[in-house]
């Protein structure tokens, strides 16, 4: 139980990804058709049954059936048996795996929300396309938002944040920097069109926790979470950028174990291609950076995709263990990345990889993983291990049964919509008006002497909660990502940073200091 089987190589010896080197990361590839999916359900579901939970994205529907257990009238049942008497698995029984069904579009699965700040303005550029410019203008419509106490949760509030840009272009220009109402246009469009495609359900809250991927069941069986991806896939940026967001919020919030016994979490990136298609090289920069230290936080990152050639070379490099399934030579990018697959393995003097490649059949692989010592071991043909859970969809019906006993049911599935940026510039819209006109019924006098319809001290405490930084070397990283200056959780950070400018402002810096440890012992 200390390993994954994999399969039996072509010289007898079993081969194996061992759970201690797991989160040394891995790749996956093959041309369509190959078993690409089948050998990640495999693994996925090996790595489950030793409590390792699993995310994985659903691109084309069929691996929930990782929820439900194999069967004997299964088309290809007799193969599936047939492979493990071959590989002499003689407890081979088809069972199910604990499973939970996630969807940006709340469709298929609980949604997964996160807000506005929690993306980011650089990410939220990459989404829309933005030129240089234009994200400039983005990022100060951020800072703008941060030192106004003007929470950006959803579509909503970013777009009055950037009217209220618009309209203040001259002030702010002097403050942060040219803002060009033409570039504010440009970004409105781009939103509206994002909203267009459905996006506007993926920001609100209750904001996602990253947390819970982390869960086992009462059988200390890892979790497998399954992003519905079908739907997703017909925005492929919206796909590459949240599995983004999602990996730096991890990197973020995860502690550092170092080289654990096991993963705490193997993260599964399929059509890995979507995240470096048109990427700047300054993002670029940062999802290596990501993938190389996120191995200390305990997360392996599997890449699969179909063409070994897609994932850059620095980031390929940090990817120890392989699957590498059949290629197909028929074009010269085709001939092109088998000799660059062929060159990545560990020489098998018994081998020829080049050539091996192309003759693979469905269910074979190359296969090296790193041995005990980190070293990679000799690159093996190799017949892969069946799984023992269903190949393929579940119905409507098989999928509801299994939301409907969710350790999440009912945690996100209703929105709230509490005060945020929309509401706030709202209401001083509506108080300015409020303003001119008894300005123009009673006179100047008579509005200056009225009541102030803001009250500083809720303005300043909702400052210090905007403007709340996490100062760990994790956050600062995950932040230089996304652009975001708050850390993940906003209903708690901001809610001790405001109840320590309260107590600031009424007894001094030591009370405050008093509130905030009161309250993030608690929010904790």
């Amino acid at each position: 139980m200390d390993d994954i089987y994999l399969g039996l190589g072509s010289n007898g010896e079993r081969q194996v990804l061992r759970l201690g080197r797991a989160n040394r990361h891995g790749l996956i590839a093959g041309a369509t058709g190959t078993g690409k999916t089948v050998t990640l359900q495999g693994i996925a579901e090996q790595f489950s049954l030793r409590g390792v939970p699993v995310f994985m994205a659903d691109v084309k529907g069929d691996l929930a059936g990782i929820a439900m257990p194999g069967s004997p009238t299964f088309k290809h049942a007799a193969s599936l048996e047939s492979r493990a008497k071959e590989l002499g698995i003689e407890d081979y029984a088809y069972s199910d795996n604990p499973a939970v069904f996630w969807d940006l579009y709340g469709e298929s699965g609980h949604p997964i929300r996160t807000t506005i700040s929690e993306m980011g303005p650089l990410l939220l550029a990459r989404l829309m396309g933005l030129n240089d410019t234009q994200e400039g203008v983005l990022n100060i419509a951020f800072r703008y938002a941060d030192d106004n106490a003007l929470l950006l949760i959803d579509l909503p509030d970013l777009q009055s944040v950037l009217m209220a840009c618009a309209e203040n272009a001259s002030a702010l220009s002097g403050k942060y920097g040219n803002v060009s109402k033409a570039s504010v246009g440009t970004i409105q469009r781009q939103l509206l069109a994002f909203e267009s495609q459905g996006a506007d359900r993926f920001f609100g809250e209750p904001a996602f926790e990253v947390n819970d991927f982390l869960k086992v069941d009462e059988q200390g069986r890892g979790m497998v979470n399954v992003l519905a991806a079908d739907k997703l896939m017909q925005s492929p940026k919206l796909y590459a950028t949240f599995l983004l967001w999602l990996l730096s919020e991890l990197f973020e919030a995860l502690p550092e174990v170092g080289d654990p016994e096991k993963p705490c979490l193997v993260f599964f990136f399929d059509e890995a291609h979507l995240l470096f298609d048109d990427a700047p090289q300054a993002l670029m920069e940062k999802v290596e950076q990501v993938v190389r230290l996120i191995r200390s936080k305990g997360v392996g990152v599997y890449f699969v995709t179909q063409n070994p050639i897609d994932i850059p070379e620095k980031i390929a490099g940090q990817l120890g263990n392989r699957v590498q399934h059949a290629l197909r030579a028929f074009t010269p990018r085709d001939q092109k990345a088998i000799r660059a697959a062929a060159e990545t393995f560990r020489i098998n003097k018994d081998l020829d990889v080049e050539t091996v490649i192309t003759e693979l059949k469905v269910g074979e692989a190359l296969v090296s993983t790193l041995n005990e010592d980190g070293s990679p071991s000799v690159v093996q043909r190799t017949l892969i291990a069946p799984p023992r859970s269903r190949l393929g969809p579940l119905s409507p019906k098989e999928r509801a049964v299994i939301q409907s006993v969710s350790p999440f049911d009912g945690k996100y599935d209703t929105a709230v919509n509490r005060e945020s940026a929309a509401e706030v510039l709202a209401q001083k819209a509506a108080d300015a008006a409020a303003a001119a006109q008894q300005v123009e019924e009673q006179g100047e006098e008579a509005q200056r002497a009225s009541p102030r319809r803001t009250t500083t001290m809720w303005e300043k405490a909702g400052k210090a909660a905007a403007g709340a930084v996490a100062s760990s070397a994790g956050a600062v990283i995950a932040a230089s990502i996304t652009g975001k200056k708050s850390r993940a959780a906003p209903v708690a950070s901001g809610v001790t940073a405001m109840v320590g400018s309260i107590a600031t402002s009424i007894g001094g810096e030591a009370l405050g200091r008093f509130a905030r440890g009161i309250l993030g012992g608690l929010l904790r």
